[in-house]
């Protein structure tokens, strides 16, 4: 399978640039996995966001971090989101950006 490019949607690369190093490198790797075709080593599917979405999890010495991503299209992989888990549960405000972003993408 060729690499698809990975296309951030909305403010979704400033996010993930906010990432500590661990955990941006972290992210990083599991986003080229993706990108050639392989599943990320700790994920999984985030359906109430929309079919296709998949969150990329990643703990590191500074907490935990995730990344949404729409992997459905053939033309490239949408990063949606990035942030800073800071609760047990995905916090509200995260899932609706995630929905926002990927209904702007038509």
């Amino acid at each position: 399978m060729a690499t698809r490019k990975i296309t951030f949607v909305g403010n979704s690369k400033n996010e993930l640039r906010s990432f500590p190093p661990e955990a941006l490198r972290a992210a990083g790797y599991q986003l080229d996995r993706v990108q050639r075709g392989d599943l990320p080593l700790d994920w999984k599917p985030i359906s109430t966001v929309g079919p296709g979405v998949h969150e990329i999890r990643i703990t590191a010495d500074d907490g935990a971090f995730r990344v949404f991503y729409l992997v459905n299209r053939p033309e490239a992989v949408y990063v949606l989101h990035a942030f800073n888990k800071t609760t047990q549960k995905t916090p509200k405000r995260a899932m609706e950006m995630a929905r926002r972003r990927l209904k702007s993408l038509g």
